[in-house]
């Protein structure tokens, strides 16, 4: 049986849908986890405070074991589809990428914002120091990651070269 096509809109419109949905469930778990200590704090697990790599790619927040952990769990997680149909490629791999920094963000915003302890009107600079860089308002990893998230969509939806002109 031949797969459907679907528009590109479609297509990226559902993803997007998908990606803030399962977002959503997992800020309630990690608010169920958590509580009121963002960033693993009181959770007993092992904390890296200080290394010049979590400077670099990590924003400066400590690297905690549970973060270990739960990331490489959603990395495996959003890769599921490759092993159930499974095809990979370049471009497919581009979107699970996009897919998972597009899934961080909204997972993290609504973990302030459904959290009792902490709620929209405490999400700044001053109540959120695992964020130490902050830009408009918002954490600077935001910023980038919708960046790069939205020209990994974009290429990921993108015909081929060789399928432009046909």
């Amino acid at each position: 049986m031949e797969k459907k096509q679907r528009s590109w809109r479609i297509e990226l419109a559902l993803l997007v849908i998908w990606t803030a949905l399962t977002a959503f469930f997992f800020a309630n778990v990690e608010i169920q986890i958590e509580g009121p200590a963002g960033w693993a704090s009181s959770l007993p697990t092992w904390r890296v405070e200080k290394h010049w790599l979590l400077d670099l790619f990590w924003g400066g927040r400590p690297m905690t074991g549970y973060h270990a952990w739960v990331f490489s769990f959603m990395f495996l997680v959003f890769h599921l589809g490759v092993f159930i149909d499974l095809t990979w490629s370049f471009r497919t791999e581009a979107r699970i990428i996009a897919s998972l920094m597009l899934f961080w963000i909204i997972e993290d915003f609504l973990w302030f914002v459904l959290n009792p302890a902490f709620g929209i009107h405490n999400f700044s600079p001053h109540k959120v120091p695992w964020h130490k860089q902050w830009f408009l308002h918002m954490p600077l990893d935001y910023w980038t990651l919708t960046v790069v998230s939205a020209l990994l969509l974009w290429w990921s939806f993108a015909k081929p070269r060789t399928e432009r002109y046909l």
